[in-house]
């Protein structure tokens, strides 16, 4: 660690979020100590936070004051992260329509925070200090797992309107000293694509932050251009808010000369899961509670893929308890072999608009239709949108090598795979736009799932 990161790290950073009104120093030293607790005090530790967060929403928040009270349920009574299967689960419909009530009655510096709505309405919620501290300090502690700090030199490839309309004079001010530089992810064309390579191998970052999408999109145009990425002394690219699809993980580890550490998490969700160098997404479970659970929501053991429902333990000013992310996911049986004793989520499998049904119902990941694509040479970038049962269209935007006649192979490799009586429109087009957020999805489909019907 150089001297500067030692100063950034261990002083002005801290001061920062003193300045902030967050303890984050203090919440990420407790992580790091808590992340080697035998499991029996770990899960103790959780209990203890989950019966705090369970009594403060009873006795402070509307919503669930009132709710508890038709339940019968009383948070003293809860013996174990299990019990909170009692509780019904909070839904986007529901915080939309209750987001007043939400708010805890003591709750002060409550902040406002969307989601992006890439498929639908954004959510609106609010989101307190200890939520914002503790996830800092998660990210944090994670990030310390693969050996750089804050202070060491970062690219962050982002495209949320949040931070990209906040960059005023002072959060500039404070980016060159935590000596992090920000490149919009939702402007991605051929010119701003060298700009960014260029930026990358001036500034020589020892870490990359940001979609996996983008960062591929910027390895994959190096590799045409015949740019060396890979000597720059880039330790690690952390890469999160996508589905990491194991090319691009490939891809970005061969180009830029680095790990790639996968991140799992939302703005409304929090900091849920990070990867370690073992390659195994601990769940930062001092804060987080996970449960998988089926279409009907009953609970799945270890193993068995189902939705990602979130407890945040840090959410007592708008609590969000058994919260429905929409997310399929995975836990794992096996503990890490690190030695960490936080859980582990074996797979990420992504949105359930980012699976596809077949005509007869049956439900695939969205890999089924990806590697149809990514067999053929010469495509630059590529969207699936599955429309309903029976239309789905592929968009490509051609490179070099590209051979006209793929689109009848992708139509027809395609078509087998969602069955007969599917029509599959294959076209091209100049250029494919990600999201406002910055981010890019390969396959959206609009057909509703039924969860635990996956082949």
């Amino acid at each position: 660690m150089s001297l500067y990161t030692r100063i950034v790290s261990g002083t002005l950073f801290p001061l920062h979020e003193r300045l902030k009104g967050h303890d984050t120093v203090r919440a990420r030293r407790a992580l790091e100590r808590s992340q080697w607790l035998p499991p029996a005090e770990l899960e103790a530790l959780r209990l203890a936070r989950l019966r705090r967060l369970l009594a403060r929403a009873g006795a402070r928040v509307p919503y669930y004051r009132d709710l508890f009270r038709r339940l019968g349920f009383d948070p003293e009574r809860v013996r174990a992260l299990s019990d909170l299967e009692r509780l019904p689960f909070l839904t986007k419909a529901e915080i939309r329509a209750h987001a007043e009530a939400l708010k805890a009655e003591d709750a002060r510096g409550l902040a406002p925070f969307n989601t992006g709505g890439s498929t639908g309405e954004p959510l609106v919620f609010w989101i307190g200090r200890e939520r914002v501290t503790r996830d800092v300090a998660a990210k944090w502690r994670a990030t310390r797992w693969w050996g750089v700090d804050i202070g060491d030199r970062e690219i962050v490839v982002w495209g949320s309107p949040i931070e990209l309309g906040a960059q005023d004079r002072l959060r500039e001010l404070r980016d060159r000293l935590l000596r992090t530089r920000l490149l919009p992810a939702f402007e991605m064309s051929d010119a701003r694509v060298r700009e960014y390579l260029d930026t990358i191998r001036r500034f020589r970052p020892r870490m990359l932050f940001g979609y996996p999408s983008a960062i591929a999109h910027l390895a994959r145009r190096a590799e045409a251009w015949g740019l060396r990425m890979d000597g720059l002394g880039i330790a690690v690219a952390f890469v999160t808010a996508e589905r990491l699809y194991e090319d691009d993980r490939e891809r970005i580890a061969r180009v830029f000369g680095c790990r790639v550490a996968n991140g799992y998490g939302g703005r409304d969700a929090g900091f849920v899961a990070h990867e370690c160098p073992e390659g195994r997404m601990h769940i930062t479970a001092e804060d987080v509670v996970v449960e998988i659970v089926d279409a009907r929501g009953r609970a799945l053991p270890p193993g068995e893929a189902g939705e990602i429902v979130v407890t945040h333990l840090a959410t007592g000013d708008f609590p969000f308890i058994r919260y429905r992310t929409g997310d399929i996911g995975v836990l794992d049986p096996e503990p890490c072999p690190c030695g960490r004793s936080l859980p582990v989520l074996a797979e990420v499998r992504g949105r359930t608009t980012d699976l596809v049904v077949a005509r007869d119902g049956t439900v695939m990941h969205a890999l089924a239709l990806i590697y149809v694509v990514r067999e053929e040479p010469g495509i630059e970038r590529f969207r699936i949108v599955q429309e309903s049962l029976e239309r789905t269209v592929v968009e490509l935007v051609p490179g070099h090598g590209y051979d006209p006649a793929c689109a009848g192979r992708i139509r027809d490799g395609i078509a087998a795979r969602l069955g007969p009586g599917v029509t599959v429109e294959v076209r091209t087009v100049e250029r494919i736009a990600p999201a406002r957020s910055g981010k890019h999805r390969y396959v959206e489909s609009r057909v509703a799932p039924r969860l635990g019907a996956a082949a």
